[in-house]
């Protein structure tokens, strides 16, 4: 909760679009939006979608409408590649490529930790590069270069080859998360955000799963097709469809509403943009110099957001060991690759649940503790690990219902809201620090050779979730502290979480 302390409080803002003026009081985010000519009894979609869309202008609905089309098509398109991508090498190591490529020891953990090390180096690096270079640039650049090596995969002919281009593939795919995570922050506000985070991420286990379903008719209609074993044909396909979307983004990506050139908004929408961000109290861009830093590492957001957010990342682990553990009970090929779909889809349908919950209700603390409250069941289940085969799988199942990234991400993304280097920062980091504890942890406490039962890992993660419950609890003390003292210094512009 940051306060930006000023001697006098600013004066209102009108501005007027086709039908309707919007009043923006700058200093407080919960000011009221005066429309002419609209409803104000709440209509339908109000109650399933945003909760203020009976308020909006038909201009700010129309706005609204384009926005949500360009960015959460590009988004959910981009970030279904990256963990459809992600997601395949373990959907190929169950398929033919540990043989391949005689990976019998700890070489597919490895092989994790050089893409996991890529991808956590360039996460704040990203997020500083497009405050220089637009946004729709930068990501089709990247989006292309993971192309490219997801290609050179089906060619792979030992582990150090699968090593080199993990880590390229994870320097390429580091920029997407983050950066359209300030992308989102820049563009909607506080009865937005949430469920549009949650829609853009709800696109991770789908990919996830959607590769187990590929890689399962891959094996069965392309095993052996001209000479590639099916596990080489899967990189192939993911390639191919990789690059349209890194074209597409290009063209849609409208990068903030106080750079955007896109071609599908009016000068009006681009001004009404900028006033809808005003009255939200999100900060405009500043010249980062060493002072920016300085400012970021004396804040208690930084470190307590960034730590909260690895403990919850790091304890969602135990699923990516479900095809492993299938294996060992003799599923066939088909089934390692089907069944752990299973728990991509329910992780993905209880993210949009959680994001949708919490912007109707507007708590984002209350929809980011109560999912990890929830999962503590089968994240215990895992760390006993009892002899029945139908609870495992159960566990193994419902172990990432607390996925609520998109909560988690929304609340931190507000918080920061009135000094937009401190939001691309903390939220580059929480994503970027959790890779980073994600490249060794794993093979601390899930090496391959204590596959499946893993004594060190599942136990840690049930740890992990208690420890997260922890810290969630710590930040929201933070913030009732911050408003506290605001309520108590007058003339004060408040962000509210």
């Amino acid at each position: 909760m940051a306060t930006d302390t000023k001697s006098a409080k600013s004066p209102p803002l009108n501005k007027t679009y086709g039908d309707s003026t919007i009043v923006v009081d700058s200093v407080n985010e919960e000011s009221q939006t005066s429309i002419n000519n609209a409803n104000p009894r709440r209509s339908f979609r109000s109650f399933i979608w945003d909760t203020d869309t009976h308020l909006k202008s038909p201009a700010e609905r129309r706005f609204l409408l384009k926005l949500d089309s360009a960015i959460l098509s590009v988004g959910c398109l981009g970030f279904f590649m990256k963990y459809l991508d992600q997601g395949n090498m373990a959907n190929a190591y169950v398929s033919g490529m540990q043989e391949s490529l005689s990976m019998y020891g700890n070489e597919y953990t490895y092989a994790g930790t050089a893409y996991t090390v890529a991808y956590a180096v360039m996460q704040v690096p990203s997020t500083l590069i497009v405050q220089k270079v637009r946004p729709s640039i930068w990501l089709p650049t990247m989006e292309i270069g993971w192309a490219i090596f997801t290609f050179a995969q089906a060619g792979l002919q030992n582990v150090g080859e699968l090593y080199a281009f993990r880590f390229l593939i994870g320097l390429f795919e580091s920029s997407f998360f983050p950066v359209l995570l300030y992308v989102l922050g820049s563009w909607y506000t506080k009865t937005e955000l949430a469920k549009r985070v949650a829609l853009f991420h709800m696109t991770a286990p789908l990919g996830t799963a959607f590769g187990g379903y590929l890689q399962a008719a891959v094996y069965k209609n392309l095993d052996g097709a001209h000479g590639l074993a099916g596990w080489r044909w899967l990189y192939i396909i993911c390639g191919c469809m990789t690059v349209p979307v890194g074209i597409a983004t290009f063209f849609l990506l409208p990068d903030t509403p106080y750079t955007t050139r896109v071609w599908y908004l009016s000068k009006s929408e681009r001004d009404l943009a900028e006033e809808r961000v005003l009255k939200a109290g999100k900060a405009k861009p500043v010249k980062i110099t060493l002072a920016t830093f300085k400012k970021i590492l004396s804040s208690w957001k930084w470190y307590v957001f960034v730590i909260g957010y690895v403990l919850y990342g790091e304890s969602c682990g135990g699923s990516s060991y479900f095809a492993i553990w299938l294996k060992s009970e003799r599923f066939s090929v088909v089934d390692r690759n089907l069944i752990p779909t299973g728990t991509s889809l329910i992780s993905g349908a209880c993210v949009v649940i959680w994001g949708f919950l919490s912007d109707y209700t507007g708590s984002r603390f209350a929809w980011v503790l109560i999912p990890l409250i929830l999962t503590l069941l089968p994240n215990g289940i895992l760390a006993v690990w009892p002899s029945s085969l139908a609870l495992k799988e159960f566990a193994f199942l419902t172990v990432n219902i607390h996925l609520m990234t998109a909560v988690f991400y929304s609340w931190a993304n507000e918080v920061c809201a009135d000094d937009n280097e401190e939001r691309a920062v903390v939220i580059s980091s929480m994503n970027g620090f959790q890779y980073a504890v994600a490249a060794w942890l794993p093979i601390v406490i899930f090496p391959q050779t204590m596959a499946p039962t893993f004594r060190y890992g599942f136990p840690a993660t049930f740890g992990l979730v208690i420890a997260a419950i922890i810290a969630v609890v710590v930040i929201q003390v933070f913030i009732l502290r911050d408003k506290r003292k605001d309520r108590e210094t007058p003339n004060t512009i408040q962000v509210t979480n």
